[in-house]
């Protein structure tokens, strides 16, 4: 199974206020909407940190190129990517005239640490330090995206270090996080069959059975990742046996 480690960083709209609390913008004030600065990816255990802008490609050049993963990943690691980075990628990949990617599977961790934990803030910054994995980048804030949206060479040599940054760090979150990811692709459906379904380890120990209300399995637990799971080979339950009333 390919898994898609990714994230994006846009320039904000521009638009013409008369204040600077609780402004209602209207459509006619927008000079420019948003659009994507620059992307970073790898594949999940791999080296290679890639990364385009439109600094160094063509905005449709640099859509292209992650179109192109995107379709080649049964699933893309984000974080706050249902919301954010997908969208967003998607509204470009139609505004560029190309087809939607193929279907793939999305793994948000900002969903993951939201309804699992009660952790102090869910930003990815400080989820990786309570994790002891790292931090982000420190960068000087929004002069960074004006000072790319300005062609400014420094600006951009900071941006890709940042954008490759949050993808090593989110690469480590997900490693950490992989056990409570509620809604991870079975690998046993990808050709890897009588694995983990979340990490592919082949090691795991039977710990007692998942009952359901007619049947029972045995429950397993990875002794890599740690994640349960249960055989797919069911057991009849007691309640099979019992006449109704």
């Amino acid at each position: 199974m390919r898994i898609l480690l990714l994230d994006i960083e846009t320039a904000p709209h521009l638009a013409t206020v008369w204040g600077l609390w609780q402004q209602n913008v209207a459509i006619n004030q927008i000079i420019e909407t948003g659009y994507t600065l620059c992307w970073a990816a790898k594949w999940h255990g791999e080296r290679e940190v890639m990364f385009d802008s439109i600094k160094a490609s063509s905005p449709r050049r640099m859509i292209g190129r992650v179109h192109k993963l995107l379709s080649e990943a049964d699933a893309v690691v984000s974080y706050n990517g249902v919301k954010f980075d997908l969208p967003t990628l998607n509204k470009e990949i139609l505004l560029h005239g190309l087809n939607p990617p193929a279907p793939y599977k999305q793994i948000d961790l900002l969903q993951t640490a939201r309804r699992r934990f009660r952790l102090a803030s869910n930003k990815l910054d400080f989820v990786a330090q309570q994790l002891g994995l790292g931090k982000k980048l420190a960068h000087k804030g929004h002069e960074l995206w004006l000072g790319c949206m300005n062609k400014d060479a420094e600006s951009w040599r900071v941006m890709e270090a940042y954008n490759k940054q949050d993808v090593l760090l989110l690469e480590k979150v997900y490693d950490r996080l992989l056990p409570w990811v509620a809604n991870h692709p079975n690998r046993n459906n990808y050709g890897e069959a009588h694995v983990c379904p979340k990490c592919g380890g082949e090691k795991h120990q039977r710990r007692g059975y998942a009952v359901t209300s007619t049947r029972r399995y045995a429950r397993m637990q990875c002794l890599g990742c740690g994640t349960w799971f249960r055989s797919t080979d069911c057991e009849p339950g007691r309640a099979n046996y019992v006449e109704a009333a």
